[in-house]
């Protein structure tokens, strides 16, 4: 008799009943239909509405110390346009403390001598560009000079164009003089290597353990629940302080990103910032109790939003309202800011009190909320 195994022929009434099972299987598993329907709905909508490429509603700061009608004229095209979002300001140490909030993508300036300027046929207007994003700033730059070139258009169509006097574009970017990408993509990854220290890999720490039933057998021990959450975060939280290092030293010496800012601040702010996503890890491991199932959730709700949501990648201002709302109650968002921030223009104290006390506050909700799905209670 031969050694391999003979294979019986094709039986649809087997088949049958294999198909039946395996639907049972699927309707019972709720962790299955979930990634079956649930998350391509999920995904579609955060990449049909979080992404987008092009600059729109971009705020800048309109500083206009001469307030002639020709002045006026000349800004026109900046209230018109549907790429900027203008606000008319007088001061320009308004518009810089704009500037250093991340309130303005970009400042217009005309001096108070510019009417004198352009009947004199040498006018200057001054654009300064925050360069944080090396690429969204020169888009910005190029649609500066179409909504100053509107001014000339306007007078060409009322038959001004032999006395159009020349307008010269003076641009400079803040914080990322030398516009290198770089500069901007670093922070943003210190943030990706966060979360997936965090949120992806404690995700399936409790879930294991319930999976396992070595939870149960700890609960009747005399440990208490917050014992085993700080006996579950340490040695992450360990691991992702190496992890901070390991970037922060990649960030100086290989890619050279300039550390503006305080670097205790820089530590302070991803340690708590870390803490937030092993907390949101850890719930979701609580509350599911199936690996599998943690580790798609801690997808969805952590890395993808941190990637596409927080303002690292695309601009917050050129998606819809609501996914903008979304957007402002992630940590990620804040953590991308203050490290931007940090990084680029140093120690703006009213922007990183902000994106500090929404993170720890998210840290407490979230380490509560772990604590609650975590009782030593059976069944």
């Amino acid at each position: 008799m031969s050694g391999a195994a003979v294979q019986a022929p094709l039986s649809w009434r087997r088949l049958k009943a294999l198909v039946t099972k395996e639907t049972r299987q699927l309707v019972r598993d709720k962790s299955n239909l979930m990634v079956g329907l649930f998350l391509p709905v999920v995904l579609i909508l955060i990449f049909g509405y979080g992404l987008s490429f092009d600059v729109k509603n971009a705020p800048v700061a309109i500083v206009t110390e001469d307030t002639s009608p020709a002045a006026q004229d000349v800004v026109a095209g900046f209230y018109l346009s549907p790429y900027f979002s203008a606000i008319p300001l007088t001061s320009m140490q308004t518009a810089r403390e704009l500037m250093l909030k991340r309130e303005v993508d970009a400042i217009v300036y005309l001096q108070s001598d510019f009417s004198r300027q352009l009947a004199a046929g040498h006018a200057t207007v001054q654009v300064l560009v925050h360069g944080v994003d090396a690429n969204r700033a020169r888009v910005l730059q190029a649609f500066a000079q179409g909504a100053i070139g509107q001014w000339a258009v306007k007078r060409a169509a009322a038959g001004q164009s032999g006395s159009a006097p020349p307008i010269t574009l003076q641009t400079r970017l803040w914080f990322n003089e030398a516009n290198n990408s770089t500069h901007f993509l670093v922070p943003g990854l210190i943030v990706l290597i966060m979360t997936l220290n965090g949120a992806l890999l404690t995700s399936l720490v409790m879930a294991r353990e319930w999976e396992r039933g070595t939870l149960e057998s700890l609960f009747v021990t005399p440990v208490n629940t917050n014992e085993i959450i700080i006996a579950k975060l340490v040695p992450y939280f360990v691991v992702g302080l190496a992890g901070l290092t390991m970037c922060l030293l990649a960030g100086k010496f290989l890619f050279h990103v300039p550390i503006r800012g305080s670097l205790l601040l820089i530590i302070f702010i991803s340690m708590v910032y870390l803490l937030v996503s092993l907390s949101l890890g850890l719930l979701i491991s609580a509350a599911t109790k199936n690996q599998f199932l943690a580790s798609q959730i801690a997808l969805v709700v952590s890395f993808l939003p941190a990637l596409m949501l927080s303002g690292f990648i695309f601009d917050l201002n050129s998606v819809p309202a609501v996914v903008r709302g979304i957007s402002r109650v992630l940590p990620p968002t804040y953590y991308v800011e203050a490290l931007q921030t940090l990084f680029l223009a140093g120690d703006v104290s009213g922007l990183l009190i902000k994106d500090c006390a929404v993170l720890v506050t998210a840290a407490v909700v979230l380490i509560a909320l772990t604590r609650r799905n975590t009782r030593k209670v059976l069944g």
